[in-house]
């Protein structure tokens, strides 16, 4: 196996760069260039030689309205508030591809790490679904336990109260004419 030298990103920063767009975990091309070691005009070139490589489940480029949420939101990307082009993002399939098509050491070694990071993303997005689901049913359990607490709770009540006799009054009485 050839020696590659160890490039040291912490996946932490890695993780900070994964957006939520169109309901999809996407990487911005500016991050994904960063990471690569190019530039993102290198980098939007490799992938537009390799159009057929990247389907819209792979890559979609931005609406002005997506950039300017991403732009308010990440800190990072501040800078491209004042870029013409609307960038592409690339999901975990995208990422893979883009590997392919830049085929560099530090690519492949970076496309190593982003995919172990989708994947750990993905696994505790359904475990937290479970978690989830589970805390509906207890919450469900309780609900109903609630109300027959509260029936036992009125069926004492009603045991304890006294009992409402009438009585005659003792004593003389008249008599009504």
């Amino acid at each position: 196996m050839p020696s590659i030298k160890k490039i040291a990103i912490p996946d932490t920063i890695i993780i900070s760069r994964i957006l939520n767009l169109r309901s999809k975990k996407v990487m911005i091309d500016k991050d994904m260039a960063e990471l690569y070691g190019v530039t993102t005009k290198r980098l939007n070139e490799q992938v537009k030689r390799n159009l057929l490589r990247f389907p819209e489940d792979f890559m979609f480029q931005i609406t002005q309205q997506e950039k300017d949420e991403v732009v308010a939101n990440c800190d990072h990307l501040k800078s491209l508030k004042f870029s013409s082009t609307l960038p592409y993002v690339f999901t975990e399939h995208g990422a893979v591809m883009l590997a392919s098509v830049l085929n560099s050491e530090r690519a492949i070694q970076m496309n190593i790490q982003i995919v172990r990071i989708f994947a750990q993303l993905r696994e505790m997005a359904l475990t937290h679904k479970d978690i989830l689901i589970k805390l509906a049913k207890i919450e469900k359990k309780i609900t109903n336990q609630d109300e027959d607490i509260k029936l036992l709770f009125d069926a004492v009540k009603s045991l304890l109260k006294e009992p409402e006799v009438k009585r005659e009054k003792i004593g003389y009485k008249l008599k009504k004419n």
